[in-house]
């Protein structure tokens, strides 16, 4: 046996002769894929039995699998080979043979009518799919000649037997229907008949749940297929007494969960809204579930507050807009409205002792869209009803979003604490969008509730609801404008009087003076309100992100009104770094808190303040300069490269940054002599030049080396040309010793900002040459294990294209070689490494005619580039980059007309190129459209989009609609 099962496998991995393919055999791999210990031996099983289950022979020993003899597992198998044969093969089946394959499916299902569920069921989807492969031609009644067969007396199989197995395959239809693969034209056709045949269906359930004799195990099924039918778009008016019946068995403990199923199926279907009587007739049966959820809440049944909910909520939700517009009924809505808020605000804490409230959330969103897209006289009306409602939602939001006691809090899981935080950032969220219908008065509401909390000596003092109504205030004012708002200064005069015992409320304190950061920037008088309480908590880790995050915001927004404190952020700041208090990002958003602050200051404060800043850091520094390579060196190394890359990514003397904000900006004067930034930079370039000459071969290292100076860059702009020579000259060496992306990154900043510039253009072509004639050398000793060091080349070539294209004019740059390795990236496998080189060549061939040697070498080469294109497009790469590859051939057709209309013939012209499934006339319209578009690039991209797909052979085919 055991060799047997060896040979199997061995058949199954190289691809089994089809002689293999036995009744014995599949039952041996079966044998093996569910009782063989060895894993690899039932992997080896299991890729034989797919192959089984699609080879011609599954057609015979499908059915001898069924035979009652054997064990359930394998009538499984035999099954689903029959499930798998019809859906996928029904093209190979001859149509004599449909109706005798018909009757023996009946005859199986009727069979295990009495026997293994798992395998009626099996042979209920394989019917099921012959069905719709026969609708509505071949079996124009399929589904009211399922309802006879089955229910004829002179069945072998007693009636609840019968009944069942007829109920599953009614259920399994409309499912099959959903994941079938059956061309669109069908699916429409086959979707009409179903349609129709919904009359054979509804009547038999209605008379089934509603009988009385009827056992419950067939009730159940009869809930789970009218949920299977609604979800066919049945028309909602046809499905009432279905839906009543369904809302009568929610008293059913046994028939809640199939009932809930079902009514939210029916009501939630995009058709239903056009019923609006229907709908009517619904709102009072869903207010009759009041008693149930309250008795359901008041014994902590959460399922069936849950199911309850759930319909009310798909009634809400799906038909507000609907039901709205019923002006006279406007009181059931109300109600309904209302039993949707007992809901949100059920008792008990999220996830842990409720887990419904968050179902209601997304209702509120919706009615308030729908109120606020009425007319004005109608909005009127419904926002006088509907404000005092918003208000209640408010509170209740606010009673959801307390935190429970420490001591219950302690005992909740890590996953329980991470749900109820992104419950209450889903609150947030939705107090954020009700700011919109309630405006300013909701502010003020929350401004008058916290007041009475804060100074109210009759109630005991709870730090939940403070936290709770702050974290309220909080979720509003981070993104709406509160500047105008008359209630922030009570605010900010109320936050130091809270009393913070607690990491929760602490955090909710801190986000809290963030949000309101740009106000501070409005009246500084108020900072020295909240400053020291954020100077504080920095020293506190639990409040790290929070109080490093506010600390930031400040520090952006109110720069100019914090010189008087800035020598107090500066030294509490120095103080918790040296004491390593926080992680490594909470360090960097510090220091980018510090570049903010410093670059407010007059020069010789900020060189003090950097000095004190920074020398710890450079001292350690120079001492791991000294030391020989290890692992804990470069995490120490990285960390304070990165470090200084933050405090220079903010610290703009300049104020560069606040160029868009306008005029009426209260800015400093331009300092006059040299930047800070770079003061230090030269007096350290030496250190960060040693560091390198240890660490050139690790890319993290070089890495953060040269963010420290992208970083510069992209801040100081203008005022970081004294650095340019000698970081030119670092970057050549380091380049030169161990290509890395990283340097070509900061090679294209400096080309960006300083090459169109005189003075620099020396140094920056010296260096532009250098890395260029490395990179070329890379490519022929082999690029592809550097797809990073090409994406960033390519990017480079671009950049100084765009710039500064003089830097092609120098004899020195083979513009050839540069070519030709271009068009090799385009043959990349990686993504955006061809985005890259295609976005070079689209920056290329618009300078044929002013660059000589660009012009000479798109015409020596410009063939083999358009081959490359074309076998791109041909289906070498992706489909996602034709865009990109379109982008070429517009820019061929724009600047290199006459070379492109002669190289397309020609290139086009072999037999199979770019791809076997082309017919000579399919190129020839291809190339003649191309040669006709020079103006219009999106036409250009829809002629490449549908050239590959006769490529690839997926024209007209489903497949095409994902792209």
């Amino acid at each position: 046996m055991e060799r047997r099962e060896e040979q199997l496998g061995a058949a199954g991995a190289g691809g089994a002769p089809a002689l293999d393919f036995t009744v014995e055999n599949v039952e041996k791999a079966l044998h093996q894929l569910y009782y063989d210990p060895n894993i690899e031996n039932k992997n080896l099983a299991q890729k034989w039995l797919m192959q089984a289950q699609v080879s011609p022979q599954a057609w015979h020993f499908s059915w001898q699998l069924l035979q009652p003899d054997k064990v359930p597992e394998i009538q499984y198998f035999g099954a689903s080979a029959l499930h798998i044969k019809i859906s996928r093969y029904w093209s190979d089946i001859p149509t004599d043979q449909y109706e005798s394959l018909k009757a023996q499916l009946f005859t199986q299902i009727t069979r295990f009518a009495s026997g293994s569920k798992i395998v009626l069921t099996r042979l209920c989807v394989a019917l099921a799919s012959l069905a719709l492969s026969m609708m509505p031609d071949a079996w124009p009644c399929a589904v009211a000649d399922m309802v006879r067969l089955f229910q004829a007396e002179d069945s072998p199989v007693d009636g609840q037997g019968r009944c069942l197995a007829l109920l599953e395959l009614l259920t399994v239809l409309p499912e099959e229907f959903q994941t079938s693969r059956l061309p669109q034209y069908r699916k429409g056709l086959v979707r009409a008949s179903l349609a129709v045949e919904c009359g054979a269906v509804f009547p038999l359930l209605e008379q089934l749940l509603q009988q009385p004799s009827s056992p419950s195990c067939v009730r159940q099924k009869v809930l789970k297929c009218f949920s299977s039918w609604v979800q066919l778009e049945v028309p909602l008016q046809d499905c009432e007494a279905l839906i009543q019946a369904a809302f009568a068995a929610l008293q059913d403990s046994e028939l809640f969960d199939s009932s809930v199923e079902a009514i939210v199926n029916a009501i939630s279907q995009p058709d239903a809204q056009r019923y609006v009587n229907t709908l009517l007739k619904l709102i009072p049966l869903v207010l009759g579930l009041q008693e149930q959820l309250r008795q359901a809440v008041q014994n902590g049944d959460m399922e069936t507050s849950h199911g309850i909910c759930r319909i009310a909520v798909a009634l809400g939700e799906n038909h507000s807009r609907a039901l709205l517009d019923q002006v006279e009924h406007w009181q059931s809505f109300l109600a309904l409205v209302n039993m949707i808020m007992f809901c949100t605000g059920i008792p008990g804490h999220y996830p842990v002792n409720e887990t419904t409230s968050s179902l209601t959330l997304t209702f509120w969103y919706t009615l308030q869209d729908d109120i606020l897209s009425f007319e004005a006289e109608k909005q009127a009306v419904y926002q006088q009803v509907y404000r005092p409602v918003y208000f209640q939602l408010v509170d209740v939001l606010l009673h959801k979003a307390q935190f429970p006691s420490d001591e219950e809090y302690g005992f909740w899981s890590s996953d329980e604490k991470e749900q109820f935080r992104i419950y209450r950032v889903d609150i947030s969220d939705t107090l954020m969008y009700v700011y919109e219908m309630l405006g300013a008065e909701l502010l003020s509401n929350l401004y008058d509730k916290l007041g009475r909390l804060l100074t109210s000596s009759e109630e005991p003092y709870s730090w939940q609801h403070t936290e709770a109504l702050l974290y309220g205030f909080q979720s509003i004012a981070e993104t709406i404008d509160v500047n105008y708002s008359d209630v922030v200064p009570g605010l900010i005069g109320l936050i130091p009087r809270i009393s913070i015992s607690n990491v929760q409320l602490a955090d909710t304190v801190m986000f809290t003076i963030g949000a309101l950061s740009e106000w501070l920037a409005d009246h500084p008088v108020m900072i020295n309100n909240v400053l020291p309480l954020v100077l504080h908590a920095l020293g506190n880790p639990e409040l790290s992100v929070s109080s490093v995050s506010t600390l930031k915001k400040i520090c952006r927004e109110c720069k100019y009104d914090l010189p008087p404190y800035a020598a107090n952020i500066v030294a509490v700041s120095q103080d918790v770094l040296m004491k390593q208090i926080h992680k490594t990002s909470q360090c960097m958003w510090l220091m980018q808190a510090l570049g903010f602050l410093l670059s407010a200051l007059q020069v010789e404060e900020i060189l003090k303040n950097l000095h004190s800043l920074i020398s710890p850091y450079i001292q350690q520094l120079e001492k791991l300069a000294e030391e020989i390579p290890n692992p804990s060196n470069k995490l120490a190394i990285v960390h304070i490269l990165g470090l200084l890359s933050n405090l220079f990514t903010t610290l703009d003397v300049s104020h560069h940054e606040d160029d868009h904000e306008g005029p009426e900006l209260r800015k400093l004067p331009v300092p006059q002599g040299p930047n800070p930034v770079v003061v230090v930079l030269q007096q350290v370039f030496q250190l960060i030049q040693k560091v390198l000459s240890k660490w050139l071969n690790d890319a993290q290292v070089v890495e953060a080396v040269c963010a420290i100076f992208e970083k510069s860059v992209k801040t100081l702009l203008d005022d970081f040309a004294p650095m340019v020579p000698q970081l030119c000259e670092m970057l050549g060496r380091m380049y030169s010793t161990i290509p890395q992306a990283s340097a070509l990154d900061l090679t294209r900043q400096l080309v960006h900002i300083f090459a169109h510039e005189p003075a620099h253009f020396p140094p920056i072509e010296a260096l532009f040459l250098l890395v260029t004639s490395v990179t070329l050398t890379l490519f022929q000793q082999g690029p592809r294990d550097h797809p990073d060091i090409v994406d960033s080349f390519m990017q480079l070539l671009a950049q100084a294209l765009k710039r500064k294209p003089d830097l092609f004019l120098c004899e020195r740059l083979d513009v050839k070689a540069v070519f030709q390795c271009a068009v090799l990236a385009l043959k990349f496998p990686e993504a955006p490494t061809v985005k890259a080189s295609c976005g070079f060549f689209t920056e290329l061939l618009p300078r044929c005619g002013e660059v000589e040697s660009v012009g000479k070498v798109v015409q020596e080469d410009g063939r083999m580039l358009l081959i490359a294109v074309l076998e791109a497009i041909g289906g070498q790469a992706s489909r996602s980059l034709m865009d990109c590859f379109a982008d070429i051939l517009f820019a061929l057709n724009k600047h290199c007309f006459s070379l492109l209309s002669m190289w397309i013939k020609e290139a086009l012209q072999p037999p199979g190129f770019p791809s076997a499934r082309l017919s000579p006339e399919q190129k020839d319209t291809f190339s003649q459209q191309i040669l006709r578009e020079r103006v219009n690039k999106r036409r250009v991209k829809e002629m490449v989009k549908e050239f590959t797909l006769l490529c690839r052979g997926l024209h007209g085919t489903d497949y095409t609609a994902d792209y």
